[in-house]
């Protein structure tokens, strides 16, 4: 969702020059975003000012059989769905991000002769992106281990669409805003909208040594709120004030920019969002994601910009981590760097000429 809607604010501003340039060649550009009925994609379309239309859809990799029966005939009719609203709305081009919901509306562009843009965010493709690739005219990936997986004379390395909201995030405002101080260290947890609960109980379990070494922002997740907020209100009150707890933050610029060390899931927008504010991470891959959080982890690791805990490994290791690199400075320096090399802040806009100069 997220690369898609960085993709519309860099259309929408068109403040790089050869950006601006292919703007201009095709006049304006109404976009119309294409997702899942009940997710959370229809909320932050709206935050975004984005059109949007939901369709059935819903995975079949990994599911008991039953389920992917289902699931089929939903992708069925998400295809009818995007067959038709393809027919009326007659689009110039499509720009799919991948996951199941893309799918049915990847083949209803290409039944209807529509050029596509599919874009890789993580470092090896899933299903969906693999299948919409040969349909695609052109293949954007984040990094350039990608076109080993990929037809290599469709792809363009792009590197990852950060949101424009990201831009020019002061650190010590963020700080304060999220009411730290700018002193002390600060680690940054989180496991996505939907939180992480291996993450969050070894976090609750070592929480009061973990405030100790450093403030803590912690993103826990709808599911997950009551009960950390619950172990956050049971720490003493001169380290509670240490630990800033929300359910969600829509403003995650400003929790990333204020943090010195993530721990986190390793999922497609760590390529993008840890590079970009050159933040070090403890990434925790997700141990039923298939391996494409592992694959992800396993390429920060190796270019010293993260270390990889295993899922199972965490409540074992996490303080003894943690102390290591909060307390070793210079470490967490040299990993600063090495994350920003990695950043490609103008990924949004290139992602955007791309798109706007499909055949």
């Amino acid at each position: 969702m997220y690369p898609g809607l960085a993709v519309v604010q860099a259309l929408r501003a068109a403040g790089d020059d050869a950006l601006a340039s292919a703007v201009a060649e095709v006049g304006s550009v109404d976009v119309t975003y294409v997702g899942g009925i009940g997710g959370i994609e229809r909320t932050l379309a709206a935050r975004a000012n984005v059109h949007f239309v939901g369709i059935p859809a819903g995975g079949v990799h990994g599911l008991a059989p039953q389920r992917a029966v289902q699931n089929v005939f939903k992708l069925l009719r998400g295809w009818r769905a995007a067959y038709t609203l393809g027919l009326r709305e007659r689009p110039a081009a499509l720009f799919a991000t991948g996951g199941y919901a893309s799918v049915p509306v990847a083949l209803a562009a290409w039944m209807l002769r529509v050029p596509i843009l599919v874009y890789l965010p993580d470092v090896e493709p899933g299903l969906a992106v693999r299948f919409i690739a040969r349909l695609a005219s052109k293949v954007a990936v984040t990094v350039e281990a990608s076109r080993a997986y990929l037809p290599d004379r469709k792809v363009v390395v792009t590197g990852y669409p950060v949101r424009g909201a990201f831009q020019d995030v002061d650190r010590l405002e963020a700080r304060e805003a999220l009411g730290l101080t700018a002193d002390a260290p600060v680690l940054l947890v989180m496991g996505g909208s939907r939180g992480a609960r291996s993450i969050n109980r070894a976090v609750c379990e070592n929480l009061e040594q973990i405030v100790e070494m450093a403030q803590v922002i912690h993103l826990t997740g709808e599911l997950d709120w009551p009960w950390v907020s619950e172990q956050r209100d049971g720490l003493p009150e001169k380290l509670r004030a240490r630990h800033a707890a929300f359910p969600y933050l829509h403003e995650m610029g400003q929790a990333l920019a204020s943090a010195d060390l993530a721990l986190c899931r390793a999922g497609a927008s760590t390529l993008g969002e840890l590079p970009f504010f050159g933040l070090p991470a403890v990434l925790v891959p997700y141990p039923h994601a298939w391996r494409y959080q592992r694959v992800n982890a396993k390429w920060l690791t190796e270019r010293g910009a993260a270390v990889t805990v295993r899922d199972e490994r965490l409540r074992d290791t996490l303080l003894s981590t943690l102390e290591q690199l909060l307390m070793d400075r210079r470490r967490l320096v040299q990993m600063e760097d090495r994350a920003r090399a990695l950043s490609r802040p103008d990924a949004a806009a290139r992602l955007a000429e791309t798109l706007l100069r499909l055949p």
